[in-house]
């Protein structure tokens, strides 16, 4: 039987080359999407991916991605995302727009391209799919010196809501994520004085596989996820 696809959107070697590690495990065929291919060549080895040069802010290049996925599409998920940091006046507007059309237009194009996509295959094991949008807590609340994540954060976290209304009754799962915290990507290391202070990727990998599996009745549409020594 052909296996059903795991589409990753912006891949490095932190929270997507666990989810792309764990969706294969499951039995998934993934397809790994990045501005630089080179960059992901061995996770792409490691979990027999089919991998795409994709800049998801420009409309051309995902319909490209989309035109070359071929099988029936269960998973989408989106991670790209950009930070501009500076006080609001010292903000350069063409770098601000360069990182809301990374973090929230191309969360819209691939979003949109992956509902065409799923709302094209027959309801099977009570779904169409799931489309999954990487989040932070920018998108809960507005920090200092960071203007631009926040909007983009906030218009994605909108752009997920008002997807999950509409397409959820159509049997597309939906849901954004809120990761309130750093994630323990290779090369980082947690304070001394504060260990075990970083949200573990693979952790973070499982809770995204949970959000797939779930039954439609009992639907998550946002989760938000922070280490447990974090206080509120």
């Amino acid at each position: 039987m052909t296996k059903p696809l795991a589409l990753i959107v912006g891949v490095g070697d932190g929270l997507s080359a666990s989810l792309a590690r764990l969706f294969h495990s499951r039995g998934y065929q993934i397809v790994l999407a990045a501005r630089n291919t080179e960059k992901i060549k061995s996770l792409a080895e490691a979990t027999d991916a089919n991998c795409i040069a994709c800049d998801a802010s420009k409309t051309e290049d995902v319909k490209e991605l989309f035109s070359r996925i071929d099988g029936r599409l269960q998973i989408a998920v989106y991670n790209p995302s950009a930070r501009q940091r500076g006080p609001i006046t010292e903000l350069v507007p063409e770098e601000v727009n360069t990182a809301i059309q990374i973090t929230a237009f191309g969360a819209f194009l691939v979003g949109q391209a992956a509902a065409k996509k799923m709302l094209s295959q027959d309801i099977e094991n009570g779904n169409r799919g799931t489309i999954l949008f990487t989040g932070a807590s920018a998108g809960v609340k507005g920090f200092p010196n960071s203007a631009p994540f926040a909007m983009g954060k906030f218009a994605q976290r909108g752009l997920a809501q008002s997807m999950a209304r509409e397409l959820n009754p159509q049997g597309i799962h939906v849901a954004w994520i809120n990761i309130d915290g750093a994630i323990r990507n290779p090369g980082r290391t947690e304070p001394a004085d504060n260990p075990d202070s970083m949200l573990n990727p693979d952790a973070i990998a499982a809770e995204y596989l949970h959000l797939v599996q779930q039954d439609r009745s009992a639907w998550s549409h946002e989760v938000e996820l922070r280490p447990w020594v974090e206080s509120f």
